[in-house]
C-alpha cells in the first residue's frame, strides 16, 4: 500500500486520487498495483456505483516515473502497469476522470478508457512515446486514428505533439473543458455522483453495449503494444533517451 494513491468513499462513489505532488504524480509500480486492485474491487462491490480518477487541481500525472520504470521495467504482460490497464478496460462500472495540469503518456491514454472526462482548458496533454524511444500503449494506436483520423493521430503519436484541454474536448477525448483545475475536478465529482441516482444495472448494461464491440480488438491491441513496449525498453534508442531524460531532470 502507498499513500501516493488516496482512496476515498463518498456514498456510492470511489475516488482514486493521485497524491505524489512532489513528483508531479508520476506513477510507480506500487501505484499501478494499488490502482489496479482498487478498480477490480470497485467493480465487484455492489455498493460502488462509479469510480473517479483524479489528481490535484494543478497536476493530473506526469506519466511513468522513469527512474522506477528503468529500475524495474515491466518484463511481461502481467506486470503491474498492464494489470492496471486491463482492470480499467474490464471495469463494468462507469469511470470518470478529472484532469488539470499535466497529463503525460499514460496520463493521456488512460482517459481514452474512461466514460466521462472533465479537463481544465489549460490542461497539457501529451504522449511522447516516440520521443523516448518507445511506442504507443494502452490501445492508443487503435483508438486515436479511429477517433481523430490518421493525420491528426500521427501528429500526436509519431511526433509526440501536445494539446490542451480545449482541444481534447473538441476532439472527443474529453467530455468538457472547464475554466480552471478546481472547476474541472468539481465537475468530474458532480457527474460521478449522479450515478448514485441511476439504476446501476441499467448503467452497467448500457456501458457493456457501448464498449462491447471494441473490447476484444482493444485487448489485442493493448497486448501487442505491450509486447513491443517491453522490447523497446531494452533498445539502445530507448535507453539513451530515457537516461538523457533522467540526467536532464
Amino acid at each position: 500500500m502507498t499513500d501516493a494513491i488516496q482512496i476515498e468513499h463518498e456514498r456510492g462513489l470511489l475516488t482514486l486520487r493521485l497524491n505524489r505532488l512532489d513528483k508531479k504524480n508520476a506513477l510507480t509500480r506500487a501505484m499501478y498495483s494499488q490502482l489496479g486492485d482498487a478498480l477490480r474491487q470497485a467493480d465487484a462491490d455492489p455498493n460502488i456505483n462509479a469510480v473517479l480518477i483524479t489528481g490535484s487541481s494543478e497536476c493530473f500525472t506526469a506519466g511513468n516515473d522513469i527512474a522506477d520504470f528503468l529500475e524495474q521495467p515491466p518484463s511481461a504482460l502481467d506486470s503491474p502497469v498492464f494489470r492496471f490497464m486491463l482492470a480499467l478496460l474490464d471495469c463494468r462500472k462507469p469511470v470518470v476522470a478529472g484532469v488539470a495540469g499535466a497529463a503525460v503518456g499514460i496520463g493521456t491514454t488512460l482517459l481514452l478508457h474512461c466514460d466521462l472526462v472533465y479537463v481544465s482548458r489549460d490542461a497539457r496533454l501529451r504522449m511522447p512515446f516516440v520521443n523516448l524511444g518507445l511506442c504507443p500503449e494502452f490501445g492508443s494506436s487503435l483508438i486515436l486514428p479511429r477517433l481523430l483520423g490518421h493525420a491528426r493521430a500521427a501528429e500526436l503519436l509519431l511526433l509526440g505533439e501536445g494539446f490542451n484541454g480545449e482541444q481534447a474536448a473538441a476532439w472527443g477525448i474529453a467530455s468538457e473543458a472547464l475554466g480552471s483545475g478546481e472547476e474541472a475536478l468539481a465537475k468530474a465529482r458532480e457527474m460521478a455522483l449522479r450515478f448514485d441516482s441511476l439504476p446501476l444495472e441499467a448503467v452497467r448494461i448500457s456501458k457493456q453495449l457501448m464498449k462491447g464491440p471494441d473490447r476484444e480488438s482493444l485487448r489485442k491491441a493493448i497486448e501487442e503494444e505491450g509486447a513491443l513496449f517491453i522490447q523497446r525498453l531494452r533498445s539502445p534508442e530507448a535507453l539513451a533517451a530515457l537516461s538523457g531524460f533522467i540526467n536532464r531532470r
